[in-house]
């Protein structure tokens, strides 16, 4: 199955296990919980879905490779103790604790989070030594006497052995415990995460003619070929931090992250000619409708890669200022929801200017707690840092103020402030989204161009949202043109089958 599949499993699964009964214990006794193995080439993404798995379900995460284990670090190392049977006394080895199992207790003890996910990757590629001991604990959930707490539901990961020399088959008693999913590389599903993560548009546009340079892993004559997601990933945050240090992207540079000869070289051609088009096709411009005649024109008489590459960089704008608007309306929410905290709160000794401050620093705790579990996905705590900011900002405008309905009056005012800026980029946004409809029309009319554009924006979950929320008269005058064709041409279908 496709990783998208694959995370959707292992979430409900997670689910189940944490569900309880009645009586206040697990549904599924922890004995019972059968650990679960996700086994698929490397790069592909499966420690990143385990840490949205964990944020989703807002517990805790703790990762470990287990290639970098010994058998003292994950059984404990021994010692002697004294202990007493039928009257007499002897000498016995006991271990201290795992250091695993150790950092989910101390996890536990600094956040408050009581459930969470164990996710030992490479699993299959421990030390020869090691190996006896993880399937112990896979069976049984005890590293030497410890055992990992309730409420930690253990993943692991690894290989096939085509990736990786050094990896062990499990026993048929163990995999007869475990819940196995096989995972592969997908584009489609990469790419809606590559939406949300703002993956650079040369990458995307790249990828969505050139499928066949998503992934591959494999040996030649040369070496080992390396091409993943992961290396996708890496290599589109360098490209935002070049262009923005006004840093020389070459062959060079990618060839570190695409490690393959081939698939580098044809990527930085196209990233020349990318960087070629977003000079003669001015983005900004064009979505607020400054732009002339030639500019239609030049668009109009394109090749396919280059109208793919315009509306790739057309779309990536827009998108942009959609996750702003968003992550904006995330924050006032938030906000919104502190202040009313603020204002049902008993004032007590405390002045406007502590409380505020007071819960500005509760924001800020829940933020520490939710990097430190994993809990909290990074849009989350932007939203949640950016909030805290403003509580102190609060806090700070009120600190002359001793009556709290008169901190309500300077409040307002400010948080006005925050509502007009929000109002003036979701109109910002919603006027490019309608200059990129204008300009598809005029440069390709109600063709391919444009059912890639209704496509794109309609798959996006951030942009139908918008869409949704705001409305954008174009678009749906389009969408349901293009609905109507579609329903035409089956139409046509049908009765040229019927041979009327």
């Amino acid at each position: 199955m496709n990783i998208s599949k694959a995370k959707t499993q292992i979430r409900n699964a997670v689910r189940a296990y944490l569900t309880r009964d009645e009586f206040g214990g697990y549904a599924i006794p922890v004995e019972k919980q059968r650990p679960i193995l996700l086994i698929g080439p490397p790069g592909i993404g499966k420690t990143a879905i385990m840490e949205q798995i964990a944020a989703e379900l807002g517990i805790g995460i703790i990762s470990y490779s287990m290639t970098h284990h010994t058998r003292q670090s994950a059984i404990g190392l021994p010692f002697i103790s004294h202990k007493t049977f039928d009257g007499r006394e002897f000498d016995v080895t006991e271990y201290t604790m795992s250091e695993i199992i150790a950092s989910v207790y101390e996890l536990m003890e600094e956040t408050g989070v009581r459930e969470g996910i164990l996710f030992l990757d490479e699993i299959n590629c421990v030390s020869e030594t090691l190996s006896p001991l993880m399937l112990q604990f896979l069976q049984y959930k005890v590293f030497g006497r410890h055992r990992i707490p309730d409420g930690w539901i253990i993943v692991c990961a690894g290989n096939p052995p085509e990736y990786n020399d050094s990896v062990r088959d499990f026993d048929i008693v163990t995999l007869d415990r475990l819940k196995k999913i096989d995972v592969e590389a997908d584009y489609d599903t990469w790419k809606e995460y590559a939406l949300k993560a703002g993956i650079h548009p040369s990458i995307t546009t790249f990828l969505q003619s050139k499928r066949n340079r998503f992934y591959s892993v494999e040996t030649t004559v040369s070496g080992r070929s390396i091409v993943t997601p992961r290396g996708w990933e890496d290599l589109s945050k360098m490209l935002h931090l070049y262009e923005q240090n006004g840093l020389e992207v070459d062959e060079d540079l990618i060839i570190q992250y695409l490690q393959d000869p081939a698939a580098a070289k044809e990527f930085a051609v196209y990233y020349d000619l990318f960087n070629k088009y977003r000079t003669e096709y001015p983005v900004e411009d064009i979505l607020l409708g400054r732009y002339g005649e030639e500019i239609t024109r030049q668009a109009s008489d394109a090749g396919f890669d280059e109208v793919y590459t315009i509306i790739g960089l057309l779309l990536s704008n827009v998108r942009n200022d959609i996750r702003k608007c968003r992550a904006e309306d995330q924050v006032l929410e938030e906000l919104r929801t502190r202040l009313k905290e603020y204002a049902d709160s008993e004032q007590g000794d405390k002045s406007p200017h502590e409380e505020l401050a007071g819960i500005a620093a509760s924001v800020r705790a829940k933020l520490e707690a939710g990097k430190r579990s994993g809990a909290v996905d990074s849009d989350r705590r932007r939203v949640l840092k950016r909030t805290a900011d403003l509580m102190d900002s609060f806090a700070a405008e009120t600190s002359e103020i001793r009556d709290k309905s008169d901190s309500f009056d300077r409040i307002r005012s400010s948080y006005g402030a925050l509502v007009r800026e929000q109002a003036s980029l979701v109109s910002h946004t919603g006027d490019k989204l309608s200059g990129l409809f204008r300009f598809a029309d005029k440069s390709w009319g109600e063709g391919g161009e444009m059912l890639m554009i209704v496509t794109e924006l309609t798959a996006d979950p951030a942009s139908a949202a918008f869409i949704n929320k705001y409305g954008c008269e174009e678009y749906f005058r389009h969408n349901k043109e293009l609905l109507f064709n579609e329903r035409q041409i089956e139409i046509d279908r049908k009765i040229d089958q019927m041979g009327l």
